[in-house]
């Protein structure tokens, strides 16, 4: 089955530009697990929850905050967050090109396969041909999301690659972690260890050999119990109940009056009838938030 293109774009650096299309180069295949509540077997759902108010909140009356300071935040509303985003462009623009052996792959964050759009095929193989030759791979950016991506591009067997990256100040720095002593060691230990290697050495990196062996387990796991019908329905979620304000003020309004009359013993069944409570405020349960 063809892969299919997630958006399309264009390389650009000098005079030249190469139309492409993007494909997801990598999908997670992990297995998950949802939380259910026990006694029901229905799933459950996240609340945005006000500890200071003590009430829940729908996604819909919140602000963004940004925090400048322990506890201290600087509002911004969904206007002002969209003036800061990068505008949306398909272009993607290099802006060097680098020996790949100097690139340090810790700032990969993600990889996009790069395909030939309409026209583009043979600025495409040119471009990838002459990186492979020189050894090279080109540095970019790319606007995506609303704010500017660095990347990298790269030959990749007879097509591209892109990967993102992760900007500098992204990129934690290797010599704050504690990498213990320092030794000195003898030729006999240096050459039993380059030994080991050698007895585990290949010639070449084969994934397809390697296997999640846990989510293999847990899969092996949901098909036992599911043939042994160890199976949870969850059941239907109520659908919101929709409250009319209005009418249900007027129905408050009328209970009123009729215990008014009640009280005045207006009515003749006054005495037998015991007087009905109205709420002095009507809580209107608010809507889960997934």
């Amino acid at each position: 089955m063809a892969a299919r293109a997630t958006s399309s774009g264009t390389i650009s650096f000098g005079l030249v530009s190469i139309p492409v299309k993007f494909y997801t180069a990598a999908s997670s295949e992990q297995v998950r697990f949802n939380m259910l509540h026990p006694k029901s077997g229905a799933r459950l759902k996240q609340q945005l929850y006000s500890p200071v108010d003590d009430e829940l909140v729908e996604r819909k009356d919140t602000v963004k905050g940004y925090e400048y300071a322990k506890g201290q935040y600087v509002q911004f509303t969904e206007d002002e967050v969209k003036a800061l985003e990068t505008a949306r462009s398909s272009s993607i623009d290099i802006i060097e090109f680098v020996p790949l052996d100097l690139v340090d792959f810790v700032h990969v964050e993600k990889s996009y396969y790069l395909g030939p759009d309409k026209g583009g095929d043979k600025a495409y193989r040119l471009l990838n041909q002459s990186m492979e030759v020189k050894g090279k791979v080109a540095i970019g950016r790319w606007a995506a999301r609303g704010k500017e991506q660095l990347i990298l591009i790269r030959p990749y067997k007879d097509g591209l690659i892109l990967h993102q990256l992760y900007y500098a100040n992204e990129v934690r720095n290797f010599e704050d972690l504690d990498r213990g002593s320092e030794f000195e060691f003898s030729e006999k230990e240096l050459d039993l260890a380059e030994k080991l290697i050698e007895q585990l050495a290949v010639d070449a990196f084969e994934p397809e050999k390697f296997s999640d062996e846990y989510a293999d387990r847990v899969r092996a796991a949901v098909d036992e119990k599911v043939a042994g019908k160890e199976i949870t329905i969850a059941p239907e979620a109520p659908k919101a109940q929709i409250i009319d304000l209005f009418e249900a003020l007027k129905k408050s309004l009328s209970g009123e009056a009729e215990d008014s009359e009640d009280a005045e013993g207006g009515g003749e069944d006054s005495a037998a009838k015991p007087p009905k409570k109205v709420a002095a405020s009507r809580k209107v349960s608010k809507k889960k938030t997934g």
